[in-house]
């Protein structure tokens, strides 16, 4: 079968493609759906990720519904991210891939 590229905008892997394509995104879902965070806990826990490349990442998040930013208003400013109810539905589809990924690790694959 040939698809158009309307099929292909309008499928669900296509989406599901375009809210997850950067490199840190699935885990960032995974982290905040086990606790709310600020930027900097995030950070931490990705040792060789930018300030602008983090930023960018959970921009993209958000603007996909995913993940939800609240600021509070004080001194200092106060930022916290946390997973929206659409995004709390990925855990289960992240543990899925996990399981996936823990038996590939097992197949011997060659070019």
């Amino acid at each position: 079968m040939n698809y158009t590229n309307e099929m292909l905008e309008e499928c669900g892997i296509t989406s599901a493609q375009r809210v997850l394509s950067g490199k840190w995104s699935m885990l960032i879902i995974l982290f905040l759906s086990e606790k709310t965070m600020r930027f900097n806990e995030i950070q931490r826990l990705f040792p060789d990720i930018t300030h602008a490349t983090l930023t960018k990442q959970l921009r993209a998040l958000e603007k996909h519904g995913i993940v939800v930013r609240h600021v509070y208003s004080q001194i200092p400013p106060k930022v916290e991210y946390s997973l929206s109810d659409i995004g709390h539905k990925l855990k289960p589809v992240l543990d899925s891939i996990m399981a996936w990924s823990e038996e590939y690790k097992g197949f011997n694959v060659t070019e």
